[in-house]
């Protein structure tokens, strides 16, 4: 039942914020080159790995992560994250429990 709520909840979520992840792909894609998504390695149910997407808010390829002003405005209003609900279809997180957690986290 939990999966069916997820998955119904993701695409609602998603086909309305479709528009503005579109919005903040060129936005990103306009100030800075380099990828659009970052993927994070992260550790799902039953021990799973998955790489978790979120929208790039750092310089690509620099020494320290220097946010760009994109991606500031994307961390203060948590639309970085929203390429997660493509995880949440995928069947690798929930909407209602949160399963994605870093390695070194676990470890």
């Amino acid at each position: 039942m939990r999966h069916l709520a997820d998955f119904v909840i993701a695409c609602l979520l998603f086909a309305t914020t479709f528009p503005l992840m579109i919005i903040v792909a060129l936005a990103i894609k306009w100030e800075s080159s380099g990828p659009l998504l970052e993927r994070q390695i992260c550790i799902g149910a039953g021990g799973r790995r998955f790489q978790m997407l979120k929208f790039r808010t750092a310089v690509h390829d620099a020494e320290a992560a220097r946010p760009t002003r994109i991606g500031r405005f994307l961390r203060y209003t948590r639309i970085e994250a929203l390429p997660q609900l493509i995880n949440v279809l995928r069947g690798e997180m929930s909407m209602i429990d949160q399963d994605g957690h870093s390695p070194a986290f676990l470890d």
